[in-house]
């Protein structure tokens, strides 16, 4: 499986974006996603992820509200709506694939990763 993201710009805080993952087959069905974020000089982290079915999500508490993540397993894609941005959402952000049916924030967990698409958010 391998897995493109898109969606990433600059926009001004406030604004909004939607990012996007399409995942190259359908055993992405099968499959937990995730979105995690690194920004300069930091560690990588969790975003939000989301369960095979999307039954189950899960947000990092500085996105919770402002961030959802959804899925259409009809076409292998994952999406991340990023409403109302701030000046500290600026990173790269990758979609990844878990080996996992149920959520995960366990980056060990997954296995399969997208290029990144950077979001910059001026203030």
């Amino acid at each position: 499986v391998q897995l493109q993201a898109s969606g990433g710009g600059l926009v001004q805080t406030g604004d909004s974006l939607r990012l996007s993952c399409v995942a190259s087959r359908r055993t992405f069905s099968n499959n937990a996603m995730g979105w995690f974020r690194q920004a300069p000089g930091k560690e990588r982290e969790s975003v939000a992820s989301i369960s095979w079915n999307g039954g189950s999500t899960y947000y990092q508490a500085s996105v919770e509200g402002r961030f959802t993540i959804s899925r259409d397993n009809r076409k292998n894609t994952v999406y991340l709506q990023m409403n109302s941005l701030k000046p500290e959402d600026t990173a790269v952000y990758y979609c990844a694939a878990a080996r996992t049916s149920a959520l995960t924030t366990r980056s060990e967990l997954y296995p399969i990763w997208g290029q990144g698409t950077q979001v910059t958010v001026s203030s």
